[in-house]
C-alpha cells in the first residue's frame, strides 16, 4: 500500500509518502521543494553521492514520526541550508520549504 498525503508545516505544505513493504517497517518520507526528510531506509552517502539536499531521521513509521524525530544525518546540501544534526524532522524541513 502507498500512501500519499499533504503535510502541513506552519503555513506551507509538504508531501508525505509512506509506502507498506512486505514483512518490513515502512518507507517513510516528507519532501519539501528544496529537499526531503526520509526515514532511515534511504542512504545518506548515496544521496550526498547524488548531490540532493536531504536528511534521516530513524525509528518512525508515520509522517508524525517523521516531523518530531531527530535528524541522524544530513547532506552537505542540507546542511548548507542551515539542518544539523540533531533538530527534528520539521525543523529541517523547514528548511526545505
Amino acid at each position: 500500500m502507498i500512501e500519499v498525503s499533504p503535510v502541513g508545516i506552519e503555513d506551507k505544505t509538504a508531501m508525505g509518502v509512506r509506502v507498506q513493504l512486505p514483512n518490513s517497517p515502512p518507507l517513510v518520507m516528507i519532501i519539501g521543494l528544496k529537499g526531503f526528510v526520509a526515514c532511515g531506509f534511504l542512504n545518506i552517502d548515496a544521496a550526498e553521492k547524488f548531490n540532493v539536499t536531504a536528511a534521516i531521521v530513524s525509528g518512525v513509521k508515520s509522517f508524525d514520526d517523521v516531523l518530531n524525530a531527530d535528524v541522524k544525518a544530513a547532506t552537505s546540501k542540507a546542511r548548507a541550508l542551515g539542518v544539523k544534526v540533531g533538530v527534528k524532522g520539521i525543523d529541517a524541513l523547514k528548511f526545505f520549504l
